[in-house]
């Protein structure tokens, strides 16, 4: 799905959500790296003026990062005094594979990272990873943590895929069973198994072949606290653009991948300074799944945002930047 930013719906406002005009951040340019295995997609916001540059690595696995376009959070606001880098994994949207049987683990896509940094020049960069992108940002540091000056993980997967804590099934029982019926009736059901590791809306979701966005649409208002929030964000968004968000090809190629990938030891090590940000209400990622990262990540620290879902940077917008822009203005 191309979310333009340009067409994205308004922040919401506060007396602390960071000033910018439209003049002081330039269009988004974009570029490819190329490599064996794919030609990776990017897209930067903002200007370069002596901050650390700032890559966002969205969520999934197998999602287009546009789902961070609802609101100028990033592109504007974060981009004020810094240049900001999205890109698509490998598989995803314009970052198309050269080898459609490249392999989708945690190493190429870390190589993928390295590649990009590499391409832009940077020698520091503040790495932040949403959700699954929270596993790749780990996986990173560990790999090269010469070139993080700051690591922001919000709502991220744990450092094992496998241990995410998803409550999707204790709290939303009800609507689970409507989903159901739903996935009968427009024959929606995964056609090639079931993931052990995931609950059954998350397979449905990430494993589905025939969905037309309505599933995707009810998934993700279950990971907002407020439900006017999300219907503000997606009001103009048809089923087929929401459902364009998603490849499940990708999807299940990488979690067939990383299922043994486990970072929990190697985290221990990080002297990279930290940031954990998390919504009190997130039930796709619960925050005792953040928890776990702050108890493990030397002089890490967290902040809970006690009105937001799964995206705080959606819920709490103000107060998110706020947070994110003081860290990111810390001595590494």
């Amino acid at each position: 799905m191309k979310f333009s930013p340009s067409e994205a719906a308004g922040p919401v406002c506060s007396p602390t959500t960071p000033k910018t005009s439209v003049a002081d951040v330039k269009p988004g340019s974009t570029g490819i790296v190329h490599s064996a295995d794919v030609d990776l997609a990017y897209e930067q916001f903002g200007h370069d003026r002596g901050h650390t540059p700032a890559i966002v690595i969205n969520g999934g696995p197998g999602f287009s990062h546009t789902y961070m376009y609802l609101t100028d959070v990033f592109t504007k606001q974060l981009a004020h005094d810094r240049t900001v880098t999205f890109y698509d994994q490998r598989g995803i949207g314009d970052s198309k594979l050269r080898d459609k049987s490249a392999p989708q683990g945690m190493p190429e896509q870390v190589a993928d990272l390295e590649a990009l940094r590499a391409k832009l020049g940077y020698d520091k960069v503040d790495l932040i990873g949403h959700s699954w992108g929270g596993q790749i940002a780990m996986a990173y540091a560990i790999s090269y943590p010469q070139h993080v000056q700051h690591l922001v993980l919000v709502d991220s997967a744990a450092p094992k895929f496998s241990q995410t804590l998803f409550m999707f099934d204790q709290i939303f029982p009800d609507q689970l069973h409507e989903d159901e019926k739903l996935a009968r009736s427009t024959k929606s059901e995964p056609q090639t198994g079931l993931h052990p590791d995931l609950p059954t809306t998350v397979n449905r979701l990430l494993l589905g072949r025939s969905h037309d966005g309505e599933m995707l649409r009810r998934y993700l208002g279950r990971d907002f606290y407020s439900q006017e929030r999300f219907q503000q964000l997606i009001r103009d968004l048809s089923n087929e653009e929401i459902g364009e968000i998603i490849n499940n090809d990708v999807s299940q190629a990488v979690l067939s991948a990383i299922g043994a990938v486990d970072l929990t030891d190697d985290i221990k090590k990080l002297s990279v300074p930290t940031l954990i940000m998390w919504g009190r209400f997130d039930i796709n990622v619960a925050v005792l799944t953040g928890w776990k990262i702050l108890q493990a990540i030397p002089g890490a620290k967290m902040v809970i945002y006690e009105k937001s879902g799964h995206f705080p940077f959606y819920e709490e917008e103000a107060q998110f930047l706020h947070d994110l822009n003081q860290f990111l203005s810390l001595s590494a």
